[in-house]
């Protein structure tokens, strides 16, 4: 009868190991999926940082298309202005040009009037 009660407590010891043995690899498992949990939520942030960071380089490269833009119409608009500038002063030249002759016809005038 000894025998079959140390078969027993075998066969519990064996069940036993086999308990301790199915925790320590639930263990194992839940400690595995926790740090690919944290390791999916550490990639995702990096991901949207990514994306985030590309946003703004679009972003960036968009104001510098505009600003781009804006700097070659001042740049037409400045050539505009001087070309006009530069017929202002033959206008004013040719003005000054009259107003000397015009002095002068007046003084030959009042020469032959007098």
């Amino acid at each position: 009868g000894t025998r079959r009660g140390a078969g027993k407590m075998a066969a519990g010891g064996a069940a036993d190991a086999q308990a301790r043995f199915g925790h320590s690899v639930k263990g194992l498992l839940t400690e595995k999926v926790t740090s690919c949990g944290t390791d999916v939520i550490a990639l995702t942030k990096q991901v949207l940082k990514g994306s985030r960071s590309a946003e703004l380089l679009g972003q960036a490269a968009r104001n510098m298309v505009l600003q781009e833009d804006a700097i070659l119409h001042s740049e037409d608009s400045l050539r505009k202005m001087a070309i006009i500038t530069t017929h202002l002063q033959y206008q004013q030249e040719a003005i000054q040009k009259n107003v000397e002759q015009s002095s002068n016809l007046r003084d030959q005038l009042s020469h032959l009037l007098k």
